[in-house]
């Protein structure tokens, strides 16, 4: 039996997340295995990723691409993004100065957060909603003010968001196409949302990991489409939702200059850099298939 040091008992220790448990995706893939059932609380797709992009991750595992990337994701795998993003979104980002790789979607939110949210700042998030968003707000200091979808279809009522805001409010964060619901913001919410923030230092956080998923006809309206929204938006993608390799834990970030210099700040002391041989293969998957 180990022995441990009477002054580090648990009584002793003043936790910053007291009432915080095992976050609910451990608990329900662990019930999954236990009770052999199908496992939809995460998104973690049972098929594999494309057979070109293993291949060139392979490529790379054996070509010396095994070292310390910088802090901002390879430059190749940045261009590569600023291309996509401005083909499906007519955005046109600086992949020097408005893009960041991340250690998965989740580091990237956490890192946002952290970045703008300062003690006594109010987060307005969408329930149902991912569950990093309210324990990384409170590890910032901030409240979150939790608002809820409207069923059948659940949208946003911007009235109550309108009624929401305050001299606090710090941030918004947006979930489209959002997870559990499938929900997709429209033209008309974007419109909202840009009377709601305009002439305001309310900051957006767009969690779009899901971005590829849009289905029934419908166009993911993703905020960098809108450039009024787009100048005060750190928009959040995940290339292991994408491509079925969630275990890689890659996304990245796409801010203007001003907010992605802060977003860096944070990021470079939470996970200096992403695996190289998978960012290089990314790059070259992007540059190889516009698909």
């Amino acid at each position: 039996m180990i022995q441990r040091p009477a002054n580090l008992s648990a009584s002793s220790l003043r936790s910053k997340l007291p009432d915080v448990g095992t976050t609910i995706f451990t608990v329900m893939s662990q019930l999954a295995a236990e009770c052999g059932a199908i496992n939809l609380s995460q998104g973690s797709p049972d098929f594999p990723p494309p057979t070109r992009l293993l291949d060139r991750v392979a490529h790379h595992l054996y070509a010396s691409n095994n070292q310390y990337a910088p802090m901002s994701g390879l430059p190749e795998l940045r261009e590569q993004i600023a291309i996509k993003t401005l083909a499906l979104y007519g955005r046109q980002v600086d992949p020097d100065s408005e893009v960041t790789v991340t250690s998965g979607a989740t580091e990237a939110l956490f890192s946002a957060i952290e970045a703008f949210v300062h003690p006594g700042d109010e987060v307005l998030c969408f329930d149902p909603a991912y569950d990093t968003y309210d324990p990384a707000i409170r590890l910032a200091g901030g409240q979150a003010v939790h608002l809820s979808l409207v069923p059948p279809h659940f949208g946003i009522d911007w009235d109550q968001v309108r009624a929401a805001i305050t001299p606090h409010t710090r941030m918004i964060i947006l979930n489209s196409p959002h997870n559990p619901t499938g929900a997709v913001l429209s033209p008309g919410d974007m419109t909202s949302l840009e009377a709601i923030v305009r002439n305001t230092g309310i900051v957006l956080l767009g969690d779009e990991v899901y971005e590829h998923m849009v289905f029934d006809g419908r166009r993911h309206e993703s905020l960098l489409r809108y450039p009024a929204l787009a100048e005060r938006s750190l928009v959040i993608s995940s290339f292991g939702k994408t491509y079925h390799a969630t275990g890689w834990k890659i996304g990245y970030c796409i801010a203007p200059e001003t907010l992605m210099h802060e977003f860096r700040r944070i990021h470079q002391f939470v996970q200096f850099c992403v695996v190289t041989p998978m960012q290089r293969a990314l790059a070259d998957f992007l540059a190889s298939d516009r698909d």
